[in-house]
């Protein structure tokens, strides 16, 4: 058991006299079950209820006043009631409609209890066969462990303070490049993680991401609406794990028959269960960043492990010195896109890349990160300033003058000229800092 950050934010929403039900979102398998439990622990009664059982199903399918409801789940949960504060946790709701449509109860008539739900699959079943009780609860999301969160697991923790503030010795950079590294290589599942963390052995964990990729494949007939979705859905979660952080069409991908239609389709359905995102680009270099659909998406897959298990690239860890040369950079730009996903518990935000909107143009830049009205490119490469070609020309059209480079070198800051004449602040930001990211762009 180790920490998760999204601990002090369930606290912050404890403590707010604005608090309503609250639902935990995020894919199968990324410890929201855990995370409430530890979290229950600092509550004088816990009642955590699994709505995949059915006689916890049938208490909520057969009681409408709340009240009474609550009465029940503590038998139910053999908890004797103390004074003080209760957590009830509704774990899997989508399993009962009448349970998501009574959180709007629960806040409007008992108002002291504390409430949180979960549910893997409860995206993918809105509009189809449950509606959820608008501005009557909100939300969090919960991925898979950060580099942060991993130290914590591998009792690595004396560097975290430093690392937040962005005041590590340079001494141990290329310890703490080594850590990230791993982390890379094993990705952020809780479970992989725990694992590795307890015998520091990588072949241990195959059995783990073969559990997990079981896990979503079980999980296809829950997640599409016909049979042509199933099979689309199947065959991109055997075969799209190669195109992790590349550029894809939703037409035949992955050299398949599927037209893009209905690609889209189950893209969009597995976005919902949080077990990817396409990555569109903007041409915005300032406020409103709108994302340009009609151009080709990146994918990011929820986690670099099974990334990296799927698509057989393990070895090629062990054997490279230099991160954004691993899988010809494209794991560099998956396990960036990770942590930047990691900095935020909204439910709702998307990543974004940026490309020239001049025709003709090639500049890309990996991605794009808002900080205080600024629209941040964020690049993820090594080597020398001058080959920043994209970034400079990001810079060129930029109102502000601050980027951000992700690299496997230390931490430093460099004043950069572009060709024309402008200039602006080049952060350089090792791999192990992205969870820094707003601190260090506070203080710069």
């Amino acid at each position: 058991m180790f920490k998760r950050s999204i601990i002090d934010k369930l606290r912050q929403w404890a403590e707010s006299p604005y608090r309503k039900p609250l639902i935990l979102r995020g894919a199968r398998q990324v410890g929201k079950t855990t995370v409430i439990g530890q979290f229950g622990e600092e509550f004088e009664n816990f009642l955590p209820v699994n709505l995949e059982k059915e006689d916890a199903r049938h208490i909520f399918e057969t009681h409408d006043d709340v009240n009474e409801l609550l009465s029940i789940l503590f038998l139910y949960c053999k908890v004797k009631q103390l004074p003080g504060r209760t957590l009830l946790f509704i774990d899997e709701i989508q399993a009962s409609p009448r349970a998501v449509a009574q959180l709007r109860y629960f806040y409007e008539e008992l108002p002291e209890l504390y409430v949180i739900a979960a549910g893997s699959l409860l995206e993918t079943t809105l509009d189809r066969h449950i509606s959820l009780p608008v501005g009557r609860v909100e939300y969090m999301a919960l991925h898979p462990c950060s580099f942060i969160e991993f130290l914590g697991a591998i009792g690595e923790e004396r560097y975290v303070d430093l690392i937040q503030e962005a005041e590590l010795p340079k001494v141990f950079h290329r310890r703490l490049m080594s850590h990230f590294t791993t982390y890379a290589l094993i990705g952020g599942m809780p479970e992989v993680i725990r694992r590795y963390a307890a015998s520091n052995d990588f072949l241990s964990l195959s059995a783990v991401y073969n559990q997990l990729l079981n896990a979503y494949k079980n999980d296809v007939e829950k997640y599409a609406g016909n049979d042509t979705q199933k099979a689309v859905i199947r065959y991109i979660l055997e075969e799209g794990w190669d195109f992790a952080g590349q550029n894809i069409t939703l037409g035949g991908f992955a050299s398949s028959s599927y037209k893009a239609r209905e690609t889209g389709e189950a893209f969009r359905t597995l976005e919902k269960a949080m077990i990817l995102e396409l990555v569109y680009p903007t041409v915005n270099t300032m406020l409103p960043i709108t994302a340009d659909l009609k151009r080709s998406p990146k994918l990011i897959w929820l986690d670099a492990g099974i990334v990296n298990y799927t698509a057989h690239i393990q070895k090629e860890y062990l054997l490279t010195k230099e991160l954004t040369d691993v899988w010809r950079g494209m794991a560099a730009e998956q396990i960036a896109a990770q942590e930047l996903k990691a900095l935020s518990f909204d439910v709702g935000v998307r990543l974004k890349y940026w490309i020239r909107a001049k025709r003709g143009s090639s500049a890309e830049v990996d991605f794009v990160y808002l900080h205080d009205g600024m629209v941040i490119p964020i690049e993820v490469k090594s080597g020398h300033n001058a080959h920043l070609r994209s970034l400079h020309q990001f810079m060129a059209e930029a109102p502000h003058q601050v980027a951000v480079r992700i690299w496997s070198g230390p931490f430093s800051i460099d004043d950069v000229r572009t060709a024309a004449g402008n200039s602006f602040r080049l952060i350089n930001l090792p791999f192990y800092y992205v969870g820094s990211l707003p601190r260090i762009l506070e203080k710069v």
